[in-house]
């Protein structure tokens, strides 16, 4: 099946909304949120989507991916995943900046050339950021471990383990102050006009708004006064 890159763009978008609304149909006004389109222009999309059997729409309730489209999607994201970590650990990219890099390239790799990616790292099971890779036989990832930054109280060491990747310069900021996957926290301070500080292994303390503390997933870590 032929699919240009903005219909697999809809099916990512799809899979992701879908995914953290536990499930529930997506409203055509978040995918243009999402993607940065208008309504009518999702609208349309959407038939064409419907019409190809990848997407199921309801009137007043939204859309879900068939199964076949939900393959689909999987399949972008694992192309995703693995160019991030192949440009990051051959390429010398930042982890700010392979997010569009690998948007651009994720449309056009060929199988061969996933295979020889993933072979060369090893069949990674996330990439740069924390985030699972489906694996080749294109199985739905295990759900995101963690909870947000944001949900956690003063005195509470945790580990980073994933960070939300469509945001450069949220990543760029918070890759300079060594907030980066496998980094332990412990937060010192919860402000209550909406600012998380947190003390950095092996680093400094660093101040994060909440809104940049949402998009870092962390699980909590047992220590000795706790």
């Amino acid at each position: 099946m032929m699919l240009s890159a903005v219909m697999e763009d809809y099916l990512k978008a799809i899979y992701h909304l879908q995914h953290e609304g536990d499930g529930e149909r997506v409203r055509t006004s978040a995918i243009a949120d999402h993607l940065e389109v208008t309504p009518p222009t999702v609208t349309s999309m959407l038939s064409k989507l419907e019409e190809r059997g990848l997407a199921d729409r309801e009137k007043y309730k939204g859309v879900t991916l068939t199964p076949e489209g939900e393959r689909v999607a999987l399949e972008v994201i694992r192309h995703h995943r693995l160019l991030e970590a192949y440009l990051t650990e051959h390429l010398d990219f930042t982890w700010s900046e392979v997010h569009d890099e690998a948007d651009r390239l994720e449309h056009h790799i060929s199988e061969a050339f996933e295979e020889r990616v993933a072979a060369v790292l090893e069949d990674p099971t996330v990439d740069p950021h924390g985030a699972p890779i489906p694996n080749a036989d294109l199985e739905p990832p295990a759900e995101p471990v963690g909870e947000s930054l944001s949900e956690y109280e003063e005195g509470t060491t945790v580990e980073v383990r994933e960070v939300n990747d469509r945001n450069p310069e949220i990543l760029e900021y918070l890759s300079e102050r060594g907030v980066n996957p496998g980094v332990s926290l412990t937060v010192e301070e919860v402000a209550p006009f909406g600012m998380v500080t947190v003390r950095v292994e092996d680093g400094g303390t660093v101040s994060l708004p909440e809104d940049v503390a949402r998009h870092v997933r962390v699980t909590p870590i047992q220590t000795a006064s706790q």
